[in-house]
This record gives C-alpha cells, structure tokens and sequence, in this order.
C-alpha cells in the first residue's frame, strides 16, 4: 500500500476533494497526519451540520496530533477536542490545547473511566488499532454515551477482510455493523431482536472503508402502522406476498387435497413448509444467488 503526499494525488481524486474545506485544511497542517483521500468527502457529508457549534469531539489515534489541529480549526473555537491513544508520548499535545487519554480501546474499563470524566459526546472518530475487539467494544460504549443527534464513526474497516488483523471473521468489525441493520429493523412490529441498543441507533450509514452510525433516541422509536380513512373506500387487496406465501390450508386444498384426511400429516407439512417458510427458502436461494457474487 503506497502514501503518497497530497499534492501527488491524482486527477480524479484532486477533483472529488476540490470543494473539501476539510482537505483544504489538511494540506495546509504542519503537523503529521495519515489520511485516505476517499475520506474527506465523507467527513464533509458527517460532520458540516456541527461547524461553530459547542460540541464535544473525540478522536482515537492522534498520531503526532495533526489531525486534532484539523479539526479544531474545522469545527471553530466553541469545539472541544479530545484525544485517545495507546501511546503515553501523546500528551505532549495538551500543550496545544487538547485533552488527551492515554488508555486502550478495547478496554471496557477504560471507556467507563473516560466518559465518567468527559461525559456524553457529540461525535466519536475512531482511527485507532483497527483491530475488531476495538473497533467492537469502542463503538459498544459510545452508544450510550452518545447526545441525541450525535455521530459515531468508526474509519478503516477494510482491516475485516484483512488476514493479519485475523479476518475474514465471523466475528469482524463489518459483520457486526450487519448485525446492526438487524437491531434497526427489529423496531418493526413481529422482527424480534433484545439488543439494547435498538432504542439508540437511529441509522447506521456505509462509504468506503467507513461505517457511521446516527444516535437519536427521540427517533428509536417502534414502529406503528398506520391508515388514513380513504384506504377504507379503496377496498384493496394485498397481493405483495399471495404468490410466494400461500395459506398452508389453500395450498392443501389445490394441490393436497387428499390430505385433508390424514391431520397429522397435514400437521406436518405445516410446520415445516410454512412455519419455517422452507419452500420459500429454496426457491429464493436458486433465484437469487446470482446477485450476492
């Protein structure tokens, strides 16, 4: 993997950035920061709704501190910059006005200690270790620690399908980020799922390399369905699923009819032809393997 400085980058990437006061910024640091050009834009789109307002912003993995001067001087004076490192060297830039934690991220007890001394936050950057317990556990205890309309985004997860960082996993970073869609989606009534954060995590946003997540409570709600009163006179019929999951007593009665003597066999075929949707099952694996390439 080459870096390569930013005045080398190529046509197509000097144009994606070229509106980017972030970008603008970053070249400009005297201070040393590692970046991915694809990056700016998506920040741009995260973060421009929080310039000049008081928030709290925290970022793992300052480096040599560049990118804390990047973002103090983005988000303006009324900001608060943290910084998180593993490395106790990073202190030195607290005499540029930073706060910084010197602790591990995938330390449970460390976030618990951090935040009963920072508080809730606005926006959680994670470029830290990239390692999927950190990635895991740092995004786990930002949730709740987390204001209303806040952001937490967790950077180079392209590190999931990495060997040396023991990937492809089951247990990756980006398969956990799945696992969130389902948390999302079990606000709608029948779609179980206990997590605790489903009340929390209003959206969860995938860019190259990049998986944000959208905190607001006040819009975590359960979903309710609803009609207005001219549906009434419309008299529809709801044929979105007839054809693919017909009554298990429709379809003995066209095709089975002769099992309508023998219940338990009927019993049967409830249970797993309709129950468990297998035929359905079946028929949707041949049918659309094609598009999961």
């Amino acid at each position: 993997m080459s870096i390569i400085h930013p005045k080398d980058l190529s046509k197509e990437s000097k144009e994606l950035n070229s509106n980017s006061k972030l970008f603008e910024i970053y070249k400009n640091l005297n201070l040393a920061s590692l970046k991915c050009d694809t990056y700016f834009q998506t920040y741009e789109e995260l973060f421009s709704e929080y310039i000049g307002k008081k928030i709290t912003f925290v970022e793992i993995g300052v480096l040599h501190g560049g990118s804390l001067l990047m973002w103090k001087e983005y988000f303006g004076p009324k900001a608060r910059i943290i910084g998180v490192d593993l490395d106790p060297r990073a202190k030195e830039l607290e005499k540029k006005g930073f706060e910084i934690f010197i602790g591990s991220q995938s330390d449970n007890l460390f976030w618990k200690d951090f935040y009963s001394k920072v508080g809730k936050v606005d926006i959680l950057l994670d470029d830290g270790g990239h390692v999927n317990d950190q990635q895991i556990i740092t995004l786990s205890e930002a949730i709740n620690n987390t204001n209303d309309n806040g952001t937490i985004v967790i950077e180079d997860v392209h590190t999931s399908y990495f060997k040396k960082f023991g990937n492809p996993s089951s247990v990756s970073f980006i398969n956990y980020s799945k696992h969130l869609i389902d948390v999302i989606n079990s606000r709608f009534p029948g779609v179980e799922n206990k997590n605790e954060f489903k009340n929390k995590i209003y959206s969860v946003l995938f860019y190259n390399s990049i998986v944000a997540l959208k905190i607001n409570s006040k819009k975590s709600i359960k979903s309710t369905i609803i009609k207005n009163s001219d549906i009434e006179r419309m008299h529809v019929i709801d044929h979105r699923t007839s054809d693919y999951f017909p009554t298990i007593n429709s379809f003995i009665d066209r095709r089975l009819s002769f099992l309508k003597s023998l219940p338990v066999i009927k019993k049967i075929i409830r249970y797993f032809f309709y129950t468990h949707n297998i035929f359905v099952k079946f028929r949707y694996y041949f049918k659309l393997k094609k598009y999961f390439k």
